[in-house]
């Protein structure tokens, strides 16, 4: 990027983007399919097509990684290409198990702990991000985070549809009692969807800790992360692009500085993960989707100046009068 478009990339509203780096296993453990006790892999597929999209844009992104992914030898070239290419590695947990706001704070802390080994030794970072599986959350979550030195957490999702999604998994899965009952936050409840959309802290214990939401539409309160979009894209193309650059301008309109997530899905079709068919969105091709993001990030960066969740955290931790929040409420 020359001096004159940094100039004025810098003038314009603050943003941020991330990738939340779900593998193939988790979206068939959270399935309720037992294939994925045998941890297949597509990073060596999607990481390569992530990081080309990325670089055409000249953007540096945040990656929230899975620490089991980092602990398996044959994922570490790819992990290791994301790091090298200069963006942020966040922690994604070590299991991606969407129910951590049912473990005990020693387990917490075991969780994160090796989680941050096996991601420090694949891609050189330690993680001082935190996004939870599904968007889950808990107090206790919360104050182990601080405890351990994050900066911030990024796994609140201020949306009404959480209960919805929640509710398709569960009709096109093959879960137990006992899973359902785990099940039961994944992708949170009714009441975040009156969370705050602009950053804020968390504050306990004489501690604090940001919070980063994933943005939602201004008023609406829908998601409008990529994978949203596809979904509509299944509709129609031109609804999804019509869609999320509406978002975009409302978002500018209220000021709010948004923080648009990714997932590897985006960037691969039915023909590349045939088990994962029944997601939505996967009968699109993975060529289709890449020119649909590649549009969305044409409109992303023509109105703000994206960053990583990360380098977007610090900045907004030095302005004053920022929401404080005690968990809990």
């Amino acid at each position: 990027m020359s001096e004159k478009q940094s100039s004025t990339q810098r003038n314009k509203p603050l943003a941020s983007l991330s990738l939340d780096l779900d593998n193939e296993w988790a979206y068939l453990k959270t399935h309720g399919d037992p294939v994925w006790e045998s941890y297949p892999s597509y990073l060596d597929v999607v990481v390569p097509r992530i990081l080309e999209v990325l670089a055409c844009h000249q953007l540096k992104i945040t990656v929230f990684v899975v620490g089991q992914d980092a602990a398996l030898e044959y994922n570490h070239k790819a992990l290791a290409q994301i790091a090298s290419a200069g963006h942020e590695i966040g922690n994604h947990s070590l299991r991606h198990e969407p129910w951590l706001h049912l473990f005990s704070e020693c387990d917490l802390e075991q969780e994160l702990a090796e989680a941050e080994r096996y991601i420090e030794t694949a891609t050189g970072q330690k993680p001082t991000g935190f996004r939870g599986p599904g968007y889950s959350q808990s107090s206790t979550l919360l104050r182990v985070l601080a405890r351990r030195g994050y900066i911030y957490d990024a796994s609140s999702l201020p949306s009404f549809i959480g209960p919805i999604a929640r509710a398709y998994y569960f009709a096109t899965g093959q879960f137990d009692a006992e899973q359902r009952e785990r099940l039961n936050r994944l992708f949170g409840s009714w009441k975040d969807g009156f969370r705050p959309l602009k950053p804020y802290f968390w504050r306990f214990d004489g501690v604090s800790l940001l919070e980063m939401p994933v943005t939602t539409f201004p008023g609406f309160r829908v998601p409008i992360h990529l994978s949203y979009v596809m979904y509509l894209a299944g509709f129609s193309t031109v609804l999804a692009q019509t869609y999320f650059n509406s978002a975009l301008w409302i978002c500018r309109l209220f000021r709010v500085e948004p923080s648009i997530l990714l997932h590897p899905l985006d960037f691969l079709g039915g023909e590349d993960v045939p088990r994962l068919k029944f997601f939505p969105s996967m009968k699109m091709t993975g060529e289709d989707k890449i020119s649909l993001i590649n549009k969305c990030l044409d409109s992303f960066v023509r109105l703000f100046d994206v960053r990583s969740v990360g380098e977007h955290a610090a900045i907004v931790a030095t302005r004053k009068n920022l929401l404080e929040v005690e968990p809990g409420s």
